[in-house]
């Protein structure tokens, strides 16, 4: 389930009320803006909200779960996701967050398969919280806590990750990530997209 809960007004506005939206050309392994610490937003003004949608558009371009600020290489602490539960009310909507904080992490696990915009053609299995909350902000700076558990859990978990410079086969079993990274090296001899991509936008923000 999925809920927010904040000090005025009924939620976030779509993306696409605020700005024209654009897709962005997505950071692959082996970028340094990937392994960078993010830096928190403190000014919540217009090139914010062209961020944010930006990062929306970028999302559904690329049919992918989440996508935060350094996958597009700004190195701020935000990031989108949409809800892929069918199960959920919310399902299919696109949302975003400022200046995340997981506050709690349940102790039970579920082990799934999980992949990444930024590694692409990898999956492997990875055990992450069932219960995830998190706290931050939405692009008016107003408060905003969001609750997921299963398929919105790992999302969250993975997309904060992001903005720690931590990308999810690091969190996987020592032989496991030296399977993943066996499985990127043969992608990059056999020519596979997998490498540094340049972005003109990075300085757009």
């Amino acid at each position: 389930m999925i809920s927010r809960v904040k000090t005025a007004g009924n939620g976030p506005e779509p993306l696409s009320y605020y700005v024209k939206m654009a897709i962005r050309p997505i950071r692959v392994f082996g970028d340094p803006v990937l392994r960078a610490p993010s830096q928190p937003v403190t000014d919540f003004d217009a090139s914010l909200r062209r961020l944010v949608a930006d990062l929306g558009d970028t999302l559904s371009d690329a049919d992918g779960a989440g996508l935060a600020a350094p996958q597009i290489g700004v190195s701020l602490r935000v990031f989108v996701y949409v809800v892929t539960d069918p199960d959920m009310p919310e399902f299919r909507i696109t949302s975003h967050i400022v200046n995340p904080e997981l506050i709690d992490q349940s102790a039970e696990l579920v082990a799934d398969r999980e992949g990444c915009l930024s590694i692409p053609g990898l999956e492997y299995e990875l055990a992450r919280s069932r219960r995830v909350v998190a706290r931050g902000f939405d692009v008016n700076g107003e408060p905003l806590m969001v609750e997921g558990t299963e398929r919105l859990a790992r999302c969250l978990a993975h997309e904060t990750d992001h903005l720690d410079g931590v990308l999810f086969i690091d969190r996987l079993d020592p032989e496991s990530r030296k399977r993943a990274m066996g499985e990127i090296r043969e992608m990059v001899l056999g020519g596979e997209d997998v490498r540094v991509k340049p972005s003109p936008h990075a300085g757009d923000y």
